[in-house]
């Protein structure tokens, strides 16, 4: 506490006092400290929004100028600016947006009152309003609605904006809303501002499709590893495959330059049997070949788009061998072409 804000708070009578140190209190036993706006919310409706938030947040509602003692006692001015109007103070251990997204899907629908300002584009939607031909029609074409009678009934003949955000509701348009039991804002815990390690965070930030977020996170984290992998750039992540791919060029440039390596004799040894085959195969006196060599047909020459199969199966067998790196088997594979590499080339 500042020596400032002590003197202020000396100044106060004792059950102001003891307010305050009961907000200091609630601060410090939570780690996210917010404010919230609760204008226009009924009392009942209050309390059972403190209900429901039961487990998860704590709400305390004060005189707004307690409330400003307890921030700054508890070096939280930055949210004193938010202090303003109808708000208590919400404080809980889950992360901000956690509290963002809580008090969002908390909140619901409520008819909108004369000289209120609209939060939103209020809208008359096309359909059968269900009243009675009558001077009701009269009044939606007063606001501004396409409506007339048609098969006995009041009729809006397209969707009508009857109100744009920001603008302030007058009676008929309050009234005629009620009667269409069109409840065009919504009534909850408004959160301003919370605190959170010492973080300011608007609601603008907290604003966030999480799912969305992960995604590009994962998206983000899977394109650095293929950078890292095709720059041959070793991190804990891509060493694996990164020793797999290597053992997998080692083996395959100890093939063309047919290296005698006990890893290497089994393809080596089938390799130097189909060129045999194919060079016995094209012999036409069988009397001059080895028994076992005679009739023997040479091994089908691989096509062009053969050769590109196997081309894109070795890509896709990286790309395979990219993508799943981290787990038990590769790891276990991977572990098996190192020692394969060290024989090959030690």
């Amino acid at each position: 506490m500042s020596a400032q804000a002590e003197r202020k708070t000396e100044n106060l009578p004792q059950w102001k006092k003891e307010e305050v140190a009961e907000l200091e209190q609630l601060i410090e036993e939570y780690e996210s400290v917010g404010v919230v706006g609760i204008a226009g919310i009924p009392s009942k409706q209050l309390q059972d929004m403190r209900r429901d938030l039961y487990g998860t947040a704590e709400l305390r509602v004060s005189r707004n100028t307690l409330q400003v003692h307890a921030l700054e006692d508890a070096d939280l001015g930055d949210l004193v600016p938010h202090i303003e109007g109808q708000v208590g103070l919400i404080a809980t251990n889950d992360n901000p947006f956690a509290l963002y997204k809580e008090l969002e899907a908390s909140k619901t629908p409520a008819p909108i009152n004369e000289g209120e300002v609209a939060p939103n584009d209020i809208v008359i939607p096309e359909g059968d309003t269900g009243v009675d031909p009558g001077p009701f029609v009269g009044e939606l074409q007063g606001i501004g609605a396409n409506a007339r009678i048609e098969d006995g009934s009041i009729q809006v003949m397209e969707d009508s904006t009857v109100l744009e955000a920001g603008e302030e509701v007058s009676a008929d348009l309050a009234n005629v809303l009620n009667e269409l039991g069109i409840e065009p804002k919504e009534v909850g815990l408004d959160l301003r501002a919370v605190v959170a390690e010492g973080v300011l965070f608007d609601p603008e930030d907290l604003d966030i499709d999480i799912e969305a977020y992960e995604s590009d996170v994962a998206t983000a984290a899977a394109r650095a590893r293929n950078l890292s992998i095709n720059a041959s750039y070793p991190t804990e992540a891509t060493a694996p495959t990164l020793i797999a791919k290597a053992t997998g060029e080692a083996k395959s440039l100890g093939l063309q330059a047919a290296i005698e390596d006990e890893a290497l004799m089994p393809d080596l040894v089938s390799k130097a049997d189909a060129q045999l085959r194919a060079l016995a195969a094209q012999i036409d006196d069988e009397e001059a070949l080895p028994e076992e060599l005679q009739g023997v047909e040479a091994p089908a020459e691989p096509t062009a788009d053969a050769d590109e199969d196997a081309d894109e199966s070795a890509d896709d067998q990286d790309d395979a061998e990219a993508d799943d790196a981290d787990t038990d088997d590769d790891d276990e594979d991977d572990g098996d072409g190192a020692e394969g590499l060290g024989a090959m080339f030690g």
